[in-house]
């Protein structure tokens, strides 16, 4: 059988039903937790070679991934382009390079993350490798849940696209049906 997306993430059970809590503050009723699928080492590969697939035409010296959700899918995506990866992540809440990682000015990085709804820890990434003199060449995702817009100054491409409704806390029909809401997400919600 061909490896596919779609039959991985429905074989590893990637989208939950419930009541989610997101690190964007909104409720939703279906979330994508991409961490079971890169969980399976020959699945993770798989994402990241067609991830890497997506970007090919580019001449990537680094691949980069925000940490906690990014780090397993940028590790693949980098190895199937032959180029190292390193990931940023949050310290007193602000996006930093620790581990002795560091991007040169004029490197060209790929920025590449599992899900991207409103784009916030990778608008973060190129932020913090722009400060670098870093040239942000893309943004690659697994899911796309932005609805078909670009959130970022650069091209952005994702192997799937998911439609996932979601409301503010007042709006939230679970919310009113008194069904607790859980927070799945490795970022701590802002609102």
């Amino acid at each position: 059988m061909t490896w596919t997306l779609q039959e991985a993430i429905n074989r590893t059970g990637v989208l939950k039903e419930g009541h989610f809590l997101l690190s964007s503050g909104r409720h939703s009723n279906r979330y994508m937790q991409c961490a079971l699928l890169l969980m399976h080492p020959s699945d993770a590969e798989e994402t990241g070679r067609a991830l890497a697939d997506r970007f090919r035409d580019l001449s990537v010296d680094i691949v980069v991934g925000p940490a906690l959700g990014g780090v397993i899918i940028a590790h693949e995506t980098a190895r199937a382009l032959g180029v190292p990866c390193l990931f940023a992540e949050r310290r007193e809440g602000v996006m930093t390079l620790r581990r002795g990682f560091s991007v040169k000015p004029g490197q060209k990085v790929l920025v590449v993350e599992d899900v991207v709804t409103t784009g916030g820890s990778v608008k973060e990434v190129i932020a913090l490798l722009e400060e670098t003199g870093a040239e942000i060449l893309a943004v690659g995702s697994i899911i796309d849940r932005t609805g078909g817009n670009n959130p970022f100054p650069v091209r952005y491409e994702a192997l799937m696209s998911v439609e996932i409704e979601s409301w503010t806390p007042e709006e939230c029909p679970l919310c009113k049906q008194g069904i607790p809401a859980e927070k799945p997400g490795s970022r701590t919600s802002k609102k």
